[in-house]
């Protein structure tokens, strides 16, 4: 029989097996490749991108993997490849290939699909650790691709449902100017429409007036005519005017999406169910908070920490069966086990939904029930996918 022990004061499991099987040697390799994001100008520079946004986050569970495995003779490494915006992926996703089977990929949707679709990845893991794409769930799926980082459509539903827990039903919605705003934009039509909610007005954000300056006289006008509401919506992909939005509105209401009460995957306001000392380590680490990106990077490598610890097996095949599981879950700091949707691969998980100083809910809040798993109330569900890849 395997027990397991929980070490508080570094919130890791240990299974405690014979003497026999903790002395067999096994080797995790893992590779993250990186495609840079060209920079995009926005009004504001107050929150600057890290630049080793979501490779901490991996490297603080690579730390958590090996305390671990350093009691069943486990070693984990961890091999970096970040490229500029014009670098060759394909060439480095080759090179990554010869020498990892376990791989995190950190990069847009387009150049993930490419870097899937190459034929030496067939024996490879992968894990989609940025891209929100809901495409990656549904047509574009991939069996051997795993999604660490929630679609768009799970933090547009997050935030519904708590707005509908809130009885906040009236929305007026803000579109951005740019493709990646109308795809947010989207969702949250699509969710509103799923719960219930309302959009009463829409606008589509035009301005190139410097906000910082006439933010006060604009954004009043702007929002003038908007129909009777209880929230103001912001489509904004890119943090660039949201922030502009809030307290400059000409009715005095809260303002929700991009701004105000966010919902994201991870936020450093999170302490609840031992977050805090998550937080607290990865601030250790890299003198910065961590953010949802972090936090997609780090649970994709407790991801493969976690199953190879229960199949002591560092085989591909065999992790990608177990993670697909019912025995699979992941304790991540969230007050509910992680696991996989086993029709896509996305991981299931609870979304925070904060304002700039504190959690204010996890989603889904009480009573919003599925017949699997509340957590599939989030998302694409099963009979909404077009995902056929996970069938065989």
């Amino acid at each position: 029989m395997i027990r397991t022990w929980c070490a508080i004061g570094i919130m890791a499991c240990v299974s405690v097996m014979p003497a026999d099987l903790r002395a067999e040697q096994i080797e995790i390799s893992i590779g993250y490749l990186r495609l840079e994001t060209p920079p995009r100008a926005v009004l504001s520079g107050l929150d600057p991108i890290p630049p080793a946004r979501g490779i901490i986050g991996a490297e603080l569970a690579l730390k958590d993997n090996q305390t671990t495995g350093g009691f069943l003779g486990h070693q984990y490494t961890m091999d970096v490849v970040s490229l500029a915006p014009e670098g060759d992926v394909i060439a480095a996703a080759q090179a990554m290939f010869d020498t990892h089977d376990l791989v995190l990929l950190d990069m847009a949707a387009g150049a993930l699909l490419q870097v899937a679709d190459l034929p030496v990845v067939q024996s490879v893991l992968l894990f989609n650790v940025s891209s929100k794409a809901p495409s990656l769930r549904d047509g574009d799926c991939r069996a051997n691709l795993f999604h660490t980082v929630p679609e768009l459509g799970m933090e547009a539903d997050a935030l519904m449902q708590v707005l509908m827990e809130k009885r906040w039903t009236k929305l007026a919605l803000i579109e951005g100017p740019s493709a990646e705003d109308a795809a947010l934009a989207q969702s949250y039509r699509d969710a509103a429409r799923k719960f219930g909610l309302k959009i009463v007005s829409e606008a589509r954000w035009s301005f190139d007036t410097d906000l910082r300056r006439a933010a006060a006289r604009e954004v009043p006008l702007f929002t003038q005519d908007f129909k009777a509401h209880d929230v103001v919506l912001v489509a904004d992909a890119h943090d660039d005017f949201a922030r502009y939005i809030e307290h400059n509105t000409w009715e005095p209401r809260p303002v929700a999406g991009a701004v105000g009460l966010v919902a994201e995957a991870w936020a450093p306001v999170v302490e609840q169910w031992g977050a805090a000392q998550l937080q607290s380590r990865f601030e250790d680490l890299a003198q910065r908070d961590m953010t949802a990106e972090d936090y997609a990077a780090w649970a994709a490598v407790r991801v493969i920490g976690e199953a190879v610890t229960r199949t002591g097996s560092a085989d591909p095949a065999v992790l990608r069966d177990y993670i697909l599981s019912d025995g699979f879950e992941l304790a991540a700091f969230q007050g509910r086990p992680l696991s996989f949707r086993t029709w896509n691969g996305q991981m299931r998980q609870p979304i925070p939904v904060v304002n700039a100083h504190a959690q204010v809910a996890s989603a889904p809040p009480d009573g919003f029930e599925h017949a699997r798993n509340p957590l599939d109330t989030l998302g694409l569900d099963q009979m909404e996918s077009d995902c056929h890849a996970f069938e065989n």
